[in-house]
């Protein structure tokens, strides 16, 4: 969408592979030519497929020859892109992080084999009576142009450029909330109705399942590999090669490969949260539960929070602690967080509404989540399967936290 800087233009044109315009900089034709030269994991040869590399370096006495630098190692694997030769060339100096890995890993399936064929097939949001009685309800009613209407003003939020990417963390107190699914909803709602790239991050490395619910068959590159990748000259293409490709221009970066025992520390993970900021104009990142230190990091590094609460007495009363700690925080935090309250049964044990008003006392903006089936089955989330209110829950949830977002620089 155009803006002052036009960069979800240049973003657009990297995915489909056209050269950006050159710009006024005094490196224009230097700089096209290393990008045109960058080039994805996919694309990287084999270390018996490379020629050595070498360059000779001066000695200390004027008159010997040159020596050529030596070859290197075998087994070692290919250099990443965004890594110039001069640059695997250079003096030896001590790192100032952590070395890239030197093989890349193994890509391993989301659901082991054995596991592929304990799933149902996945029923809809709401029954097909229900489904009958909304529709009779919104012909004979008014209800249908008011709708439309709301989605228009709702869609056109989403919709507003950006520029700079702005970054939604969401957590939750304890395990169960929902946090993952509405990482999920509003990382695909995003990605349906804007047109630059969406990028949705796992920062939850003990067996997270944001990828099972995005739909993802394989992972390769984790958080914490990335973070000692990516560098700021690498190229949208560059990037988007460690990352797995989801529906409507989207992104996945997971956590870990399902492994007991992944680690990712604060250090890695505002690595990679500052690097991949400048590509991709939404950023949804799945969360630890609080007070794990990286949940803590990404909640004060967002331009906008979403706490995930069960629509429970239990969730309802640790949530309201919660948020009444946070009011002795600066104004910007609980302004710019939106509980996302979400029915896990048909039935809650509370009023969810008059929950709601109580947690909104607080300076909190709250969003109901009625229960739905699909959502309740766990499972790849399929949009098209949603009951019509999570539906429109879901973009008016996905709405007030972009605009809340947009309020912070």
């Amino acid at each position: 969408m155009p803006n002052g800087n036009n960069w979800q233009g240049d973003v657009l044109r990297d995915l489909r592979g056209t050269p950006p315009q050159q710009h006024a900089t005094g490196n224009g034709p230097a700089q096209s030519h290393a990008q045109a030269q960058r080039h994805s994991p996919a694309q990287e040869q084999s270390p018996a497929q490379q020629q050595p590399h070498s360059q000779p370096q001066p000695q200390p006495h004027p008159q010997p020859q040159p020596q050529p630098q030596p070859q290197e190692p075998a087994g070692t694997g290919t250099r990443p892109p965004g890594r110039s030769a001069a640059a695997s060339h250079g003096p030896a100096v001590p790192p100032t992080r952590t070395q890239r890995p030197a093989r890349s890993p193994d890509s391993r399936p989301v659901v082991d084999s054995a596991l592929t064929g304990t799933a149902r097939r996945p029923q809809p949001g709401e029954s097909a009576a229900a489904r009958i009685s909304r529709a009779v309800r919104r012909i004979v009613s008014s209800s249908a142009a008011r709708e439309v209407a709301e989605l228009t003003r709702t869609a056109e939020q989403i919709q507003q450029p950006v520029t700079t990417g702005r970054q939604i963390a969401v957590t939750s107190i304890r395990g169960g909330a929902g946090k993952t699914t509405v990482a999920a909803l509003l990382g695909t709602a995003y990605a349906h109705y804007r047109h630059d790239p969406v990028l949705l991050v796992e920062a939850d490395p003990a067996l997270g399942s944001l990828p099972l619910r995005l739909g993802a068959e394989s992972l390769r590159w984790t958080t914490a590999d990335v973070a000692d990748i990516v560098e700021p000259q690498m190229s949208l293409l560059d990037v988007t090669g460690y990352l797995v490709q989801l529906p409507d221009n989207a992104w996945l970066l997971p956590g870990s490969q399902g492994r007991i025992g992944a680690m990712l520390d604060t250090a890695a993970y505002e690595r990679v949260m500052v690097a991949l900021r400048r590509y991709f104009g939404v950023t949804v990142v799945d969360c630890e539960t609080l007070p794990a230190e990286v949940a803590r990091v990404a909640l004060s590094a967002a331009q906008a929070r979403v706490l995930a609460v069960p629509a429970t007495l239990d969730g309802i009363t640790s949530t309201y602690a919660v948020l009444q700690w946070m009011q002795g925080l600066p104004r910007h935090m609980i302004a710019g967080t939106v509980v996302a309250l979400t029915s896990t049964t048909s039935r809650p044990g509370i009023d969810v509404e008059a929950a709601a008003e109580r947690l909104r006392s607080t300076g909190a903006a709250v969003h109901v989540l009625p229960h739905d089936r699909h959502l309740a089955a766990g499972g790849e989330l399929r949009t098209e399967l949603l009951a019509r209110p999570t539906r429109l829950a879901a973009t008016r949830l996905a709405a007030e936290v972009f605009q809340l977002s947009q309020k912070r620089r």
